[in-house]
């Protein structure tokens, strides 16, 4: 195994942010900086042997900070969409940043994915590890309590990346946290991601309102063009005439992973045919948000001068239901202080056979 830091850049106010490299026995390799958390690369094999950088990302430090749209971050405190930028936690109503129409994205304007985390790179007995720790304060984007966040990214020698989360607070607050890494596991030679092979282990996913808000139902799968049990091609159903594709502009959508949330167990599965390539996501969290990449700015410059576009890669993040502090009949997103916030998503890597 190996780490590698360098230096990524300067921000405009000195700031100088680190570059790490994390790279196993096998030759995979995780390139991560300390600004946002983002994995700024991240390579596999294909079915002959060839690594290839399967996400989307910039060249430069200044990209990312002029116009990243949560390419590779970590996003918090709460990830996806708060209704109304408002929520109620122990009879206070708490005002967030309205960034997404009336709604709240992501943590805010400047969310986890906008901030210099401290950052530590280790030799673990599962191979190469970079730890990442951010304490945002009381008040921070409207939410309450002071977080002390610690993300622990490890490249194992199985060719899996995995990613745990822990937290705590000092007061109750609210926390979803996740990894927003846009994936095409073609490694660039293919330029949209709907021929990629979808599974998702859910039978149920939360309907939205054409705000992309859930609506409160838990509605079944079968019938309908979020039904994943099967592989199928992403863009196999994507422009189907039905209103929840309407509302997202294709898939953006949040899935109830089958089985036990607190264990680590398959959430879903993506494989490119060209390639080989197929990456599974495990996650110790309840569901997973699958958004297939519709609103990527158009012609937008990326890594080696590549232009993406459209559905150029897709995001698949482990998370709580959007919308969570709205909802109560949903699984609980509040940390108190004598709890702690803990769970486990890995990205695992392998080739399938040339059919």
């Amino acid at each position: 195994m190996k780490i590698d830091k360098q230096l990524f850049g300067t921000l405009g106010d000195g700031t100088e942010i680190a570059l790490y490299t994390l790279v196993n026995n096998r030759g995979m390799q995780v390139t991560i900086t300390n600004y946002g958390g983002i994995v700024v690369s991240l390579t596999a094999p294909d079915r002959e042997g060839k690594m290839g950088d399967m996400v989307l990302g910039f060249d430069t430090l200044e990209e990312y900070v002029d116009h990243n749209p949560f390419f590779g971050c970590l996003v918090g405190r709460y990830g996806n969409r708060i209704a109304g930028g408002k929520f109620t936690l122990d009879g206070v109503e708490y005002t967030l940043a309205q960034n997404d129409g009336n709604n709240h994205l992501h943590g805010g304007i400047k969310g986890f994915d906008k901030k210099v985390w401290a950052s530590k790179a280790m030799e673990t007995p599962d191979g190469p590890s970079l730890e990442l720790t951010y304490t945002s304060r009381d008040g921070e984007e409207g939410y309450p309590g002071t977080l002390n966040v610690k993300v622990i990214y490890t490249l194992t020698n199985e060719n899996a990346l995995y990613i745990n989360y822990i937290a705590t607070t000092d007061k109750a607050t609210v926390v979803n946290l996740t990894n927003h890494s846009y994936f095409n596991l073609s490694a660039g030679t293919v330029n949209t991601i709907l021929d990629h092979e979808m599974y998702i282990n859910a039978d149920i996913f939360t309907p939205v309102d054409g705000t992309l808000i859930p609506t409160g139902e838990l509605r079944p799968v079968a019938g309908t063009p979020l039904d994943f049990r099967i592989a199928t091609s992403v863009g196999a159903r994507i422009n189907d005439e039905e209103a929840q594709l309407k509302f997202g502009g294709g898939y953006d959508h949040n899935w109830i992973v089958n089985g036990q949330a607190g264990e680590l167990r398959l959430a879903a599965r993506v494989t490119e045919s060209t390639s080989g390539r197929v990456m599974e996501v495990l996650t110790t969290e309840p569901a997973i948000q699958f958004y297939a990449g519709n609103m990527i700015p158009p012609a937008l410059t990326g890594k080696g001068g590549v232009t993406y576009s459209r559905r150029s890669g897709l995001c698949l993040e482990t998370q709580h239901y959007p919308d969570s502090p709205n909802h109560p009949d949903f699984p609980g997103t509040v940390l108190r202080p004598e709890e702690m916030y803990q769970t486990t998503t890995v990205y695992k890597f392998s080739v399938a056979d040339k059919a």
